[in-house]
């Protein structure tokens, strides 16, 4: 009854702030595009070739703003001088996708479906007035094809659903998205299934017995609006990035959707970002409510220059004992980490140092209209006289990135290179406590792989006419894997104790040589419609065996990311 009591005056005065500020809201409040690699790369090309950062589109925090897309693909149709067709395209292509931002689109079509359907290239169906805006989108996901390895079987996919979003009296903006999902995944994603009880990226799932074929659903949805000019709120369902990389170490998209609210305030030249999350701890066979876990995360990010931008951000997991109760306990959430403005790591050892902390930083130094060197580092735990001896101590927990992306490559228009190393100690994102790992239903919320890996990437896309887009990338992965009974730092999921307390090196355990190559065709036959056509090869060598699948995808998609399974 007292836990009720809380939770509910909780509530109560979230609920009573909410509608106590409406009133006040003065500036229309943006949605966000949805997090879509394909996407993000077009918007950090164009902030590379505009050559300044916009404050209202901090590009190392995922998903971007629809208002910022906009601004970025005006500014830079503005300012630059010499853009090929492609570019043309490509700019018409984002301010069209976020026409109600753009002073530029040009997105009526000709000969609107039924008076009512189509009047906009990128919406199926729109109505816009002085008090209320919504955008209505099939999506549809279709595709197949054929795999060829130590199992051969032909995958297939399907996503049927609708996206909408809109504002009303242009000051709260909604979105919500929605597909029904059946699928056979290639061999090494559907092993990761049953590993995880979870499929990659989603959680949840259905399969029919002694079939490999999964049923799921996908549900994003949340409401924006404006706290004050400068401050924005989002809540709902949904998932963030925080990192410029082709990667994150600090916090990705790789596990499902999750609850937070999250803060935004952009003044001068700063960018603060604080996340208040609720995440699945653990998922069991058993039915049930599942255990819950939360945390905290903020990023603040200033632009040194007009193309130099650094970013210091903090993160802690935590869980409370009825957070655990594999019953169904209620659950709480520590009210010290509700503080926007607090160091975390003193408020967590004002506690007693339960939960797990982490710090770290990042930057991007975009230059001469061609190139972006940018790099991530996140600390886990440090302790400099350990790191100084040089003994490979377990608790020395760190990761890496560095990364240069180059635009226009050696001349030729449209070509872009991509280098990036991404190094993970033994040990990172775990916790004594498994409810206090950096994990969110079965998944790794920060690197697909896990811990204890070197990691080398390279991409190089390439558009030679407006509608094609071809991506060739290689992925490198040494990692050291466990055996039974053996905790050697890849397994962030375990509560298990460390192998050893010294002698840790990065890679140690079964050493293990992933390579996965992959080349895409994308077609894009009308506005956010493609066809898609990918080879896909993958292998993993060990002293445990080789095994290597052989993949190729033919793919229909309408208003709908590519699904991307690259571990």
């Amino acid at each position: 009854m007292k836990q009720f009591t809380k939770l509910s005056l909780l509530y109560s005065v979230c609920l009573g702030l909410f509608w106590g500020m409406l009133p006040s809201l003065a500036q229309a409040q943006s949605v966000y595009a949805p997090i879509n690699n394909d996407y993000a790369h077009l918007i950090k090309r164009y902030e590379i070739k505009n050559g300044k950062f916009l404050n209202s589109l901090p590009t190392q925090l995922q998903p971007y703003s629809r208002k910022g897309i906009a601004q970025l693909a005006d500014s830079v149709q503005k300012n630059s001088t010499r853009l090929s067709p492609q570019d043309e395209f490509n700019l018409v292509y984002l301010r069209n996708d976020n026409w109600e931002w753009s002073k530029t689109a040009d997105n009526d079509t000709k000969r609107p479906f039924l008076k009512y359907f189509l009047e906009k290239k990128s919406d199926f169906y729109h109505y816009q007035s002085d008090d209320f805006e919504v955008h209505v989108n099939p999506v549809i996901g279709v595709g197949g094809g054929l795999e060829r390895g130590d199992i051969s079987q032909t995958p297939y996919f399907s996503s049927r659903g609708v996206e909408l979003r809109g504002m009303i009296s242009k000051k709260i903006g909604f979105y919500t998205f929605f597909t029904d999902n059946q699928a056979l995944f290639p061999t090494y994603v559907t092993n990761e299934i049953t590993r995880l009880n979870a499929v990659p990226n989603e959680g949840f799932y259905k399969r029919p017995l002694n079939e490999d074929k999964v049923d799921f659903l996908t549900a994003r949805g949340y409401i924006t609006f404006d706290v004050v000019k400068n401050i924005s709120l989002q809540f709902g369902h949904d998932k963030n990035i925080v990192g410029h990389g082709y990667r994150s170490l600090a916090l990705s998209d790789y596990s499902s959707n999750y609850l937070f609210m999250k803060l935004n305030t952009n003044v001068w030249k700063l960018n603060y970002q604080n996340i208040f999350g609720q995440l699945t701890a653990e998922v069991l066979n058993a039915d049930g409510l599942r255990p819950k876990k939360y945390f905290a995360m903020h990023h603040l990010s200033v632009n040194i220059t007009k193309n130099f931008n650094i970013g210091l951000f903090e993160t802690v997991m935590f869980a409370r004992n009825d957070t655990t109760n594999l019953n169904g306990g209620s659950g709480t959430f520590d009210f010290n980490y509700l503080n926007p403005i607090i160091f975390y790591r003193s408020a967590e050892q004002q506690l007693g140092s339960p939960d797990n902390a982490m710090l770290g930083m990042d930057f991007k130094w975009n230059f001469l209209k061609r190139f972006s060197l940018y790099g991530q580092l996140v600390i886990d735990e440090f302790v400099i006289s350990e790191v100084r001896n040089g003994n490979g101590w377990w608790g020395n927990k760190q990761a890496g990135q560095l990364g240069l992306l180059y635009i226009d490559a050696l001349g030729v228009n449209n070509l872009d290179l991509r280098g990036e190393v991404n190094i993970v100690r033994p040990y990172m994102y775990r916790h004594n406590f498994k409810y206090r790992n950096f994990t969110n239903y079965n998944q790794a919320l920060a690197h697909p792989i896990g811990a204890n890996f070197y990691e080398f990437i390279g991409i190089a896309r390439y558009q030679p006419v407006k509608r094609l887009q071809l991506a060739a990338k290689v992925l490198y992965t040494r990692y050291g894997a466990d055996s039974t009974g053996t905790n050697w730092g890849r397994d962030i999921f375990t509560s298990q104790t460390f192998q050893q307390e010294y002698g840790n090196r990065i890679a140690q355990g079964i050493e293990t040589n992933l390579v996965f190559a992959d080349f895409n065709a994308s077609y894009q036959l009308l506005h956010n419609m493609f066809i898609d056509l990918q080879a896909t090869l993958r292998q993993q060598t060990s002293a445990l065996g080789t095994q290597r699948n052989l993949m190729g995808t033919v793919r229909f998609r309408w208003n709908i990311a590519r699904r991307l399974y690259e571990f």
